[in-house]
């Protein structure tokens, strides 16, 4: 509402309250993503040479919504921010670990999955949203693994259950307890009349190589596999008794440590990322998003930087988390994910820059030329890989303006491709003294900034098209202006300024008036050609039928088995096959 500034608002209750609720006067609760390990309240993180520690230890009396208890390290998205804060840290704070062991605190369990009263109780939209998020963080486990050589290994010393095994699956090995009654399981279809909704499925036949009919047993036995047999069906990687689980999982962890390729050193801190939150305009050092709700349209601007990056790549530590790039990149993925959870009914998200394109291309060409041999330079072009595959997947009309005084060169530019429409103005508005925008591309468009299909976007938006990335890679460098860049295919449409607004304001009016469910199913559906990946397959294909099994009445039904579960009593199911 307008006049509402809160931004400390979920702080300051987690810190004083057993349980999180909404305030009495009838406004929303914000969910914020900002965390820090001094406010962890499920998670702890402890370092042992060049390996660390990331336990979890749920605080059952603190959930981020609703009156459930987090019983057996059950998680909800409070759980899973203070997750995804920590494997961010890991790889920016502690160039020095090279292994990170996920394990428990409770005893005799390792994680019981998703807390099933949440489910129960939360609306629709929050469901969908906890269930993207928390892909999302498992995604960015492997990504942190494969591409930053930070490896993840699962130390299950007790039962995994559901996404909990899901959480062990997003890891590199695991290693089970052998205490004939630690077992992992995947209970969704039998116990909830759901499916394991953060690529269980999956990672179960594409990373794990499970076989088919094995793995149908696996997620139709509600109490799970233990022992040998787990290792024989390729669901964990060795089991270990409980005698010699604590030093093997030590000595395993060092033995991975010792061969990836992280430098040592001192990390950078990330320090708080500051925004106000002032009516209907959020406000960070490097990102504005002014909100028009009688539109439902959100613009986010981003702007450039006012200083040359370092002389030298060795002096980017020196400079921490206040680097351009990086503190444009955490602004803009705040807000994103803000307005995911925070604004259900604004649709449609209207991008655009401003600054010198100049500055922009120095640090795009910084980052280009040093991501593959720094460290630091390489996570945060990983960041960046990161936040626009995060852009991908928000179920949100994406448009972009390229108008003059904006600043659309490499990394910048590849938002205008991954938006669903983008628009650029021929010359300048009248009684504007600022430069015609122009596009530049660079060797990012054609490296490593790749969605979730493995391709480039550029590759993504020319599929089928031979030949074309390749000729616009000669073109690398030259500033296209919106005519250029238009006829090159890189906008959707150029008009001048006679024709802008009223053009401008029938694609967003008939945006609006489109229903918002169709929109969200054509926009994934289109956003994705080529190839499918693992990952194409758990944002595509598992997530919307999970999400669509969510709403079904054997699930989420009065009598469903999301409303029944713990009850005693038996769920009832709807027997027609949809």
């Amino acid at each position: 509402p307008d006049g509402w500034t809160c931004t400390e608002y979920h702080r300051d209750k987690l810190s004083t309250d057993a349980t999180v609720k909404p305030p009495d006067d009838g406004r929303p609760m914000l969910i914020d993503f900002r965390t820090h390990p001094d406010e962890y309240r499920h998670w702890k993180l402890t370092f042992h040479g060049r390996h660390a520690h990331l336990s979890m230890d749920v605080d059952a009396d603190v959930p981020i919504l609703g009156d459930y208890e987090l019983k057996l390290n059950s998680y909800d998205l409070g759980v899973d921010i203070e997750l995804a804060d920590a494997v961010q840290r890991l790889r920016f704070e502690h160039p020095e670990v090279g292994a990170v062991v996920i394990d428990s605190l409770k005893d005799r369990v390792f994680c019981s999955g998703a807390n099933i009263r949440m489910l129960g109780k939360a609306d629709h939209a929050h469901k969908v949203n906890f269930c993207k998020f928390t892909n999302e963080t498992r995604n960015g486990i492997e990504e942190a693994s494969a591409y930053s050589h930070q490896v993840y290994l699962a130390a299950v010393g007790g039962t995994a259950a559901g996404g909990g095994y899901e959480l062990a699956l997003a890891c590199d090995e695991i290693i089970l307890v052998d205490d004939r009654s630690a077992a992992v399981s995947l209970p969704e279809v039998p116990l909830l009349a759901v499916l394991p909704g953060t690529g269980g499925l999956t990672r179960l036949t594409d990373k794990r190589l499970v076989r088919r009919d094995l793995a149908d047993v696996f997620c139709t036995t509600e109490e799970g596999v233990r022992g040998q047999k787990a290792v024989d069906w390729g669901l964990v990687d060795v089991t270990v008794p409980t005698s010699q689980f604590t030093d093997y999982v030590e000595a395993r962890a060092e033995e991975v440590a010792s061969a990836t390729d992280r430098p040592g050193g001192p990390g950078i801190e990330l320090t708080r990322i500051e925004r106000t939150i002032d009516g209907d305009r959020i406000e960070y050092e490097w990102v504005s998003v002014e909100i028009d709700r009688g539109q439902g349209i959100a613009t986010v601007t981003l702007r450039g930087p006012v200083d040359a990056p370092p002389a030298d790549v060795l002096d980017l530590p020196s400079v921490g988390d206040a680097y351009w790039p990086l503190a444009l990149a955490r602004e803009l993925d705040d807000a994103l994910l803000h307005l995911r959870l925070n604004e259900l009914t604004i649709g449609t998200l209207i991008f655009q820059t401003e600054g010198d394109p100049a500055l922009v291309a120095e640090h795009d060409e910084f980052l280009a030329s040093s991501w593959w041999s720094h460290w630091l330079a390489r996570e945060i072009v990983l960041l960046w890989r990161r936040l626009l595959k995060r852009l991908d997947v928000t179920s949100r009309t994406t448009v972009a303006f390229m108008t003059p005084g904006s600043c659309y060169v490499g990394f910048l530019a590849d938002i205008l491709f991954a938006v669903d429409r983008s628009y650029g103005l021929i010359g300048g508005f009248e009684n504007d003294d600022r430069r015609p925008a122009t596009l530049r591309l660079t060797d990012l468009n054609f490296g490593p900034l790749t969605m979730p299909n493995g391709l480039t976007r550029l590759q993504t938006r020319f599929w089928g098209h031979d030949g074309v990335v390749e000729r616009l890679e000669e073109r690398k460098g030259v500033d296209l202006d919106a005519e250029s860049a238009n006829e090159a295919g890189l906008l959707t449409d150029a008009m001048d300024d006679l024709d802008w607004e009223d053009e401008i304001r029938l694609v967003l009016e008939a945006r609006t008036a489109f229903s918002a469910d169709s929109l969200t199913g054509m926009e994934a559906n289109l956003r994705f050609p080529g190839p499918e990946t693992m990952e194409t397959k758990i944002f595509g294909r598992l997530t919307a039928w999970q999400n669509w099994i969510f709403q079904r009445p054997s699930a989420a039904g009065e009598d469903g088995a999301l409303k029944m579960y713990g009850s005693g009593l038996r769920p009832t199911y709807d027997p027609k096959r949809v």
